[in-house]
């Protein structure tokens, strides 16, 4: 019989089998929060649909933005951007402008309905999970922050702030 070695860990990494138990994990708190992100779109579903949604919310975060860059940011083709910037204008939700700096660019934005939109969405999204944090142990709250807190920094995600809860 070979025995093998047991190399130590370094510090922050884990067994392959404890990556296998986090994903699966993740993935089914995933399943809740894209639930809760369609519930929170209810009121608003003639008028968006969730990708829709997600370039309004782009678009709130980074206030002026150019189509390739929207784009981008969304992980989608320039074309199928502006087909969804298209029905959300014609909604009234964004608005394009000539860049003045560059008259070849144009310009994209929400307008005040498009804000309304991703502020009451978002209102109503913060209030569910609100509802399902303060219904879990208090002692188990902390470590979720961190946990979850180091999951999107290691996804790339910005930090969603309390003054602007779409940031």
């Amino acid at each position: 019989m070979v025995e093998r070695a047991i190399e130590p860990l370094e510090p922050g990494q884990v067994p392959d089998d404890d990556i296998d138990a986090v994903t699966s994990a993740v993935l089914t708190a995933s399943r809740l929060l894209v639930g809760i992100s369609l519930r929170s779109l209810t009121a608003v579903r003639e008028q968006v649909t969730l990708p829709q949604f997600r370039l309004l919310v782009v678009l709130a975060t980074h206030e002026e933005t150019k189509l390739v860059t929207l784009a981008d940011h969304l992980g989608v083709n320039p074309s199928t951007a502006m087909r969804m910037v298209e029905r959300l204008v014609a909604a009234g939700l964004i608005d394009r402008r000539v860049n003045p700096a560059s008259r070849r660019e144009v310009l994209l934005r929400l307008t005040g309905d498009g804000s309304r939109v991703v502020d009451e969405v978002t209102a109503r999204r913060r209030e569910e999970i609100a509802a399902i944090v303060a219904a879990m142990p208090a002692e188990q709250r902390a470590g979720l922050v961190g946990a979850l807190k180091a999951f999107t920094d290691a996804g790339g995600e910005p930090l969603v702030t309390e003054t602007r809860a779409w940031d």
